[in-house]
């Protein structure tokens, strides 16, 4: 028989045990600080049909996607989890409750051009709020607020959320009586990536005057607190409806974050901000790590008119934002962020000493309805191969069960860290494990 060389297709990330169990807390982490926010879970198909993932066709996304036929039916693999929630909310509204607050952990799949920290298979985390016909802007502000609580309990202290309001940009654009705004949008919002000079190259070649890019560079490089920079918008009195309603958007949001305990080191108003994406109607946001700029934006999103326009009539305004949990861990891992490079999997592991396995599985279960974590070694050998096993995964208490600690109804537990170890009561032993 002919052996296959075992191999993965490249863009596509598998771990080891434990770096699998960093990125499970990781993931476990988000979820409950989603959870908390009273975001609801919702899981959407892997696949879809190809007629409602491209429903607005052409472009990137398209290329991008994988797509085959299973006999006459067209399918792709989803690239978002935001087109899947369109058409969920469209296809289940009359049982949802409106604003319906989502979150969906899940992998995605884009056939993007191979390359280091890029992935064709990767988790998005996401949450949106979406309105049936209107939804308040104070939905908006609440949003750093869930950025500020998963990160700090992700284990991030210096970061900042950066906000912004696509109505100031389109506002001051046609104040400017730019042209090919959104070709604006797209230059400007490559500033912190290829800097001043090359996009005052960029803005030339669209043929933009020379007083209109002075007065663009200087609009988006206003810096100051974000009442500072508040302040100076209004002085501006520019006479534009967009431009005022986003202003005053900006300004509710700003306003309310500060109500959420957001420190305002953690969040800024940031007028490069522009997000690509061309649904992004209102509040935007983008969350860097201070520690590590070289990753970028590791949380973004923002606000959009309407989710669902191409798979229903009714008007659902919604704001979210998405994680990119798989291409952060992967970054972190590179940067040397986490601490611990090996978590336990158990917090103990019970080794039976000759003839005690009924013993070692009456004290496993009482373990773990008192809420230890823990495995049993079964396998023969010396105590030494035993201890070795617990030591390479790293679970600190090892539980050696033999004759006496049978006859006493004990537990021999050793802390495999100090080489202590002391017979105990099943209640002290659960103790001494949990407060260790």
């Amino acid at each position: 028989m002919d052996i296959v060389k075992p191999s993965i297709l490249p863009g596509f990330m598998e771990l080891l045990p434990a770096d699998q169990l960093l990125f499970n807390r990781m993931l476990d982490t988000i979820r409950l600080n989603y959870e908390k926010f009273g975001f609801l879970p919702i899981d959407t198909p892997i696949i879809e049909k190809s007629e409602i993932l491209l429903a607005k066709g052409g472009g990137e996304t398209e290329k991008q996607i994988y797509r085959f036929n299973k006999g006459d039916t067209d399918l792709s693999m989803r690239f978002d989890l935001t087109v899947p929630l369109a058409r969920y909310v469209a296809l289940h509204s009359s049982d949802l409750t409106f604003p319906f607050r989502r979150y969906q952990l899940g992998k995605v799949f884009r056939g993007e051009r191979n390359q280091k920290g890029r992935f064709r298979e990767f988790y998005q985390c996401d949450i949106d709020i979406i309105g049936n016909g209107q939804l308040s802007i104070l939905n908006d502000a609440e949003i750093p607020g869930v950025i500020y609580s998963t990160f700090k309990d992700l284990g991030f202290e210096s970061f900042t959320i950066r906000i912004n309001n696509r109505k100031v940009l389109n506002g001051f654009f046609s104040a400017l009586a730019l042209p090919n705004k959104a070709d604006v949008l797209r230059i400007i919002d490559k500033l912190d990536k290829i800097g001043p000079e090359a996009v005052i190259k960029e803005l030339r070649e669209l043929g933009i005057e020379e007083s209109a890019i002075v007065r663009l560079m200087t609009f988006i490089q206003l810096k100051g607190s974000n009442e500072e920079v508040l302040t100076k918008l209004k002085a501006m009195g520019l006479d534009d409806p967009e431009f005022n309603l986003g202003l005053e958007e900006l300004t509710q949001v700003i306003q309310h974050v500060g109500l959420l305990n957001v420190p305002e080191e953690n969040y800024q108003i940031d007028l490069t901000i522009a997000r690509g994406l061309d649904y992004y109607t209102g509040t935007i946001y983008e969350t860097i790590l201070n520690d590590y700029p070289s990753i970028g934006s590791v949380c973004s999103g923002g606000r959009y008119d309407n989710l669902a326009g191409y798979y229903t009539k009714q008007q659902l305004p919604g704001v979210g934002i998405s994680i990119g949990l798989t291409r952060l861990f992967y970054q972190l891992k590179e940067a040397n962020f986490f601490k611990v490079e090996n978590p336990a999997p158990s917090q103990v592991l019970i080794v039976p000493l000759g003839d005690t396995v009924s013993y070692a599985l009456n004290v496993a279960q009482k373990l773990r309805t008192q809420g230890v974590s823990l495995q049993i070694y079964y396998e023969d050998g010396k105590i030494a191969k035993k201890l070795g096993y617990a030591d390479k995964l790293s679970i600190p208490w090892v539980a050696l069960l033999g004759e006496n600690e049978v006859a006493e109804n004990m537990v021999t537990l050793k802390n495999l860290q100090t080489g202590e170890q002391k017979s105990l009561r099943l209640d002290e032993a659960v103790r001494l494990i949990q407060t260790t």
